[in-house]
């Protein structure tokens, strides 16, 4: 059976490839040639576009693609309030490729501003999918994301002596996203998560602590921060997250089944749903998915690859969704890409005709395993 309320059965991450009209604007308003304004007017233009794109293809959702966005987390990060970009001498490390020099920090007291630019984005976006009749999704990083990656050295000892102290304002700070994105219509959020991944990562948990930073326990601490964040969300919103070991130019960062931490993430948080990474045999197995409680959460199983433009076998594909299956009932599953097709501006190598056939992919076998709508 399909479901009428978010995730779907067919069901895509978040980011897609940007298209050239706003790279080109990008490079020219660097460069001086034009205003912001102008840009802005470029990425609507492609907004509306994709979202009627996403919609003629089966989908029961649309997001604005990030189109946005120049990275899937620092952008909504550094315009919390108490937070700053920053480029550091080195950039995050991928396999066999280093990202550009951006990182955040935690400068002052966190909280959520009112006047962040992202509600204005969903705004925009709401606008649109309502027109084309899907449902808009807005995609933010999960709390995790913050304090992960940088660590204590990335949060300012004089604001937040206490890591405690910490992490209670940004439980609050995500609190009040959760409204102010409820406030401004959104029904379908999700928190993009590359940390859970890491903490299956002996390679990542090392780097933690050679930065002086202690893994144990986090695990727990973050589903605390994140069930704070969910607490009050109104029964008609869905929340969910997305799972990733890494995605930038079609490349990634860590390797590892999900059991270090499949208890606590699938029955120890308070999601509507999760998008788990499966595309390759550094996630593992399905076996980790026997932790998911019964009832109306759903494993969006991401089997289809976004990485590389050779398009998946529907055979194939149903036959993991029945592995997946044996772990989980097929009533509380659902397929969608591995990742989105773009986490940076600078997009996975694969082209647009290949993306799309992707996403297609995903609405025909969902009608296919689960029947039409």
């Amino acid at each position: 059976m399909q479901r009428t309320k978010p995730p779907f059965r067919a069901d895509e991450v978040g980011s897609l490839l940007r298209p050239q009209r706003i790279k080109e604007a990008r490079a020219k308003l660097e460069k001086g040639e034009i205003t912001a304004e102008d840009l802005r007017k470029a990425e609507d233009l492609e907004i509306e576009k994709v979202v009627h794109k996403q919609a003629s293809i089966g989908l029961k959702l649309a997001t604005d693609g990030e189109f946005r966005r120049s990275w899937w987390h620092f952008d909504f990060l550094s315009q919390l309030t108490g937070c700053e970009l920053f480029h550091p001498e080195t950039g995050i490390q991928f396999a066999g490729v280093e990202t550009r020099h951006d990182a955040v920090r935690v400068i002052g007291k966190l909280d959520f501003p009112d006047n962040h630019p992202m509600l204005d984005h969903f705004r925009f976006l709401k606008k649109h999918a309502d027109t084309a009749h899907v449902t808009p999704k807005m995609t933010i990083p999960s709390p995790a994301v913050l304090h992960f990656r940088g660590g204590r050295k990335s949060i300012s000892k004089e604001v937040y002596p206490d890591l405690e102290e910490f992490f209670l304002d940004l439980g609050k700070t995500y609190r009040k996203a959760v409204k102010a994105f409820y406030d401004a219509g959104c029904r379908y959020l999700q928190f993009d998560d590359t940390v859970w991944a890491y903490l299956c990562s002996q390679d990542e948990l090392q780097k933690a602590r050679e930065r002086g930073d202690n893994p144990d326990g986090l695990q727990e601490i973050y589903a605390r921060i994140i069930n704070y964040a969910l607490a009050e969300r109104p029964s008609d919103m869905v929340i969910t997250t997305h799972v990733c070991r890494g995605n930038f130019r079609s490349t990634w960062i860590s390797s590892g089944g999900y059991e270090p931490v499949a208890e606590t993430m699938l029955a120890g948080t308070n999601y509507d749903g999760y998008f788990l990474e499966y595309d390759s045999d550094r996630a593992g197995g399905f076996e980790p998915l026997r932790y998911l409680p019964k009832g109306n959460k759903v494993v969006v199983v991401g089997v289809i690859t976004s990485k590389f433009g050779e398009l998946e076998k529907k055979d194939d594909i149903k036959r993991r969704l029945e592995e997946a299956a044996k772990f989980a009932p097929l009533d509380q599953l659902a397929v969608s890409p591995q990742c989105g097709f773009a986490s940076t501006e600078e997009g996975n190598i694969l082209s647009e005709e290949e993306q799309w056939a992707k996403l297609s992919l995903a609405v025909e076998v969902a009608n296919e395993v689960w029947g039409k709508s």
